[in-house]
């Protein structure tokens, strides 16, 4: 039995974006182990019937310290279990587990590029940048590994900096949607309009813009739109602090709702998804749920944001920190709901095609298999 494991930051992450994967590997045959920080949630892993392993990480710290504690700790472990296949998530355990997985002569591995964040939002890359970008590099040119990315611009500007071959990239576009559990649901009844933003609390994730139009809006639509922020608060640098957020946010007009374990069911109760992001997404799990569910979408022409929404058929693409068209586009959907229904419609479609979470674990599987086959 090939034993794989799956490093992620948190046990709150695996269960939102890659369980599915884990439980359909261990099925398949895999021993599979989860490593990740434990924010409360390992009885909701283990009962998948998984076994987790918790790891030092601070997901958006970068004291030197920590970080060497994480390299050690994964370090440590591959020389001593020894396993067939480590699966890496994120850009901080690609560039530590992918570091200790090579000195420690791993045999295979994946390494999931789920978006670059604040680290790659400059023009030009820092000295941080570069220095994660010589270190991957040195990680990434080896035999028997496979990178996957969610969208084509972070794959080109991977090769394109020789971070990684071409040969050894591969494309799976976004963590997939349960098209069963996020079922097409038509849009509730009445004359209240609801759009929903769905995200952690980060200032590129376009939460000052959606406010900054919500603001545009509020002599015409106060009374029957209201806006819900639904996403926790954040220890990534530029996240939004607590009190700015109620600074923002009414509580009634503009809402912010916290972190929800309900997002189906809001989603369901919403009308419109608007994701006005500038952040260096992969593809945003958050809008191919809003597709599922059949809502139209409003979101920018941004790496992997613009891939869930067909401009004019399932939603609209508008420029980055741009609140004024987004506020001119909030009030054609506002204001039209047969054209909601039928963008609604076309986004399930969209889903049906693209973002199945079966089509995404079938292609995880075929990249674990080929490279246990690969001896």
């Amino acid at each position: 039995m090939p034993s794989l494991f799956m490093v992620v930051n948190e046990d709150r992450f695996f269960l939102s974006h890659r369980k599915e994967i884990a439980v359909r590997a261990q099925k398949e045959g895999y021993d599979v182990l989860i490593v990740c920080k434990d924010t409360g949630q390992r009885q909701d892993v283990e009962a998948l019937g998984l076994r987790m392993l918790e790891m030092p990480i601070n997901p958006t710290g970068s004291n030197i310290r920590e970080e060497l504690k994480t390299f050690w700790f994964l370090y440590r472990l591959y020389k001593k279990r020894k396993p067939d296949l480590v699966h890496h998530v994120g850009l901080k355990n690609i560039l530590w587990g992918g570091l200790a997985a090579r000195l420690a002569k791993v045999h295979g591995v994946v390494n999931a590029v789920s978006g670059l964040g604040v680290l790659f939002s400059g023009e030009k890359p820092g000295l941080r940048t570069r220095v994660v970008m010589s270190l991957m590099k040195y990680s990434n040119h080896r035999d028997n590994i496979s990178v996957i990315f969610q969208n084509y611009e972070d794959m080109d500007l991977f090769v394109r900096h020789h971070i990684v071959s071409r040969k050894h990239s591969a494309y799976i576009k976004g963590s997939g949607v349960d098209l069963a559990e996020f079922a097409y649901t038509p849009e509730p009844e009445g004359e209240e309009v609801r759009v929903i933003f769905t995200a952690r609390m980060v200032k590129e994730k376009g939460i000052e813009v959606l406010i900054e139009a919500a603001e545009m809006l509020r002599s015409e639509m106060e009374g029957r739109v209201k806006f819900w922020l639904c996403g926790g608060l954040s220890n990534n640098p530029k996240a939004i602090k607590r009190e700015e957020l109620e600074r923002l946010c009414d509580g009634k007009y503009i809402e912010w709702l916290g972190h929800r374990k309900d997002v189906r069911d809001l989603l369901a109760q919403s009308h419109i998804m608007a994701f006005p992001s500038y952040y260096r997404e992969g593809l945003p799990l958050s809008l191919i749920e809003a597709t599922a569910i059949g809502r139209p979408i409003i979101t920018t022409r941004w790496y992997g944001c613009k891939d869930t929404v067909d401009d004019g058929v399932n939603g609209f693409l508008i420029p980055v920190k741009d609140s004024r068209t987004l506020a001119n586009k909030l009030r054609v959907l506002i204001n039209d709901r047969q054209l909601r229904l039928v963008m609604g419609i076309k986004g399930r479609e969209k889903a049906e095609r693209e973002f199945s979470i079966e089509n995404v674990v079938r292609k995880h599987l075929a990249i674990y298999n080929h490279l246990c086959e690969n001896r």
